[in-house]
């Protein structure tokens, strides 16, 4: 019994190794094979005895096609016969479409910078925070004499920068002109990083301050936008307008409440620049709306005399109510005192009272 069991062991290794072989030679006439080309650098597919090619294989198609090109890979379609004009043409045109969108993606003002002297700032320092803020009013800057804002064709204004771009490696007026398209697309994580790269270069410019400051301001960080727009006021050339700084200030000063002092910024913009319609609108909606501060101190003032006159009153009140309590004891205690000695001398108390009447 013992010498029977190796021989069914050796007995049951070999037919299972011959099933092995015997599914192993089947798959090979049906699976696919692939090589190596050393010369080519590609994995192809490998022929069968016949000469014919085995079933398509989808993993290794994309594996035996595949093309590194600038660090990026694609999977290369085989076609069957010429290329016509047509699929020339679309080819072409679906280059041209890809390397536009390469272009728009890379408008920017190159990398940006460590510091600046206004990194400080709330508004700066969180830039990458921020909400997308479209500002399509300064469009205005670039558009032509004699044109409307809605004629500046966005296209050809970044075919422009990008073309004065490749011309000027290092301009403040570039990165300033290349914040201000960001600035009309929303992007003010873009505007802002042009603008701190042109500040890097001239810190006091009083373009890209005032720029600066109007993104900020329209996000609401009113702290630094004021203080951007006075230290653009400041370094404002003398023998140039400011009147788009004062502007600023004015509606600034407006939304932090400070009426009085907005209004003279608006004021002296239109001296500057007359006729200027935003300005005459800010001016017509303060004077039709009462100041607030007034309001307030009208409203105290008549708290503080309703205050008044309720106190005055109730110590009136209170001073009567006292006199008269004194004097109704006083009189409780005269007359009582008149009885009694009224009626140990046996006077009647009536003729008393009548003695007093008549004095």
């Amino acid at each position: 019994m013992t010498c029977d069991l190796p021989c069914i062991s050796y007995m049951a290794i070999y037919v299972i190794s011959l099933h092995i072989v015997n599914s192993n030679s089947r798959s090979s006439s049906s699976s696919n094979h692939w090589r190596l080309d050393p010369g080519e650098g590609k994995v192809r597919r490998a022929t069968t005895d016949d000469g014919s090619h085995s079933e398509d294989d989808l993993v290794m198609d994309i594996l035996k096609n595949k093309v590194v090109k600038n660090g990026e890979w694609r999977v290369e379609t085989q076609h069957v016969g010429c290329d016509t004009p047509e699929s020339l043409g679309q080819e072409k045109s679906t280059q041209t479409k890809t390397s536009h969108r390469k272009s728009k993606r890379n408008l920017t003002c190159g990398r940006s910078v460590n510091t600046t002297q206004y990194d400080h700032l709330r508004g700066v320092a969180e830039r990458k925070e921020h909400s997308q803020f479209p500002e399509p009013e300064v469009a205005m800057i670039f558009q032509k004499k004699g044109t409307q804002i809605s004629d500046v064709d966005m296209n050809e204004l970044e075919e422009r920068l990008w073309k004065a771009k490749k011309q000027k490696t290092k301009s403040i007026q570039l990165y300033n002109q290349i914040g201000n398209f960001w600035r009309i697309k929303g992007n003010t994580q873009l505007s802002i990083d042009c603008f701190r790269k042109a500040l890097s270069i001239s810190p006091d410019n009083p373009d890209v301050l005032l720029n600066l400051a109007r993104v900020l301001f329209n996000l609401q960080y009113l702290d630094d936008a004021i203080f951007l727009t006075r230290r653009s006021l400041m370094m404002q050339p003398p023998n140039e307008n400011s009147w788009l700084q004062h502007f600023t200030l004015g509606e600034i000063l407006k939304a932090y409440g400070h009426f009085q002092e907005a209004s003279l910024h608006f004021r002296h913009s239109l001296e500057l620049n007359p006729g200027f319609q935003p300005a005459q609108a800010h001016l017509r909606e303060m004077e039709s709306t009462p100041s607030p501060s007034v309001t307030q101190y009208t409203l105290f003032i008549i708290l503080f005399l309703v205050l008044g006159v309720l106190f005055g009153v109730i110590t009136s009140i209170e001073a009567n109510f006292d006199e008269g309590g004194d004097m109704v004891k006083t009189q409780r205690h005269f007359n009582r005192a008149m009885a009694m000695r009224s009626i140990k001398l046996g006077i009647n108390p009536r003729l008393i009272r009548m003695r007093k009447l008549n004095c």
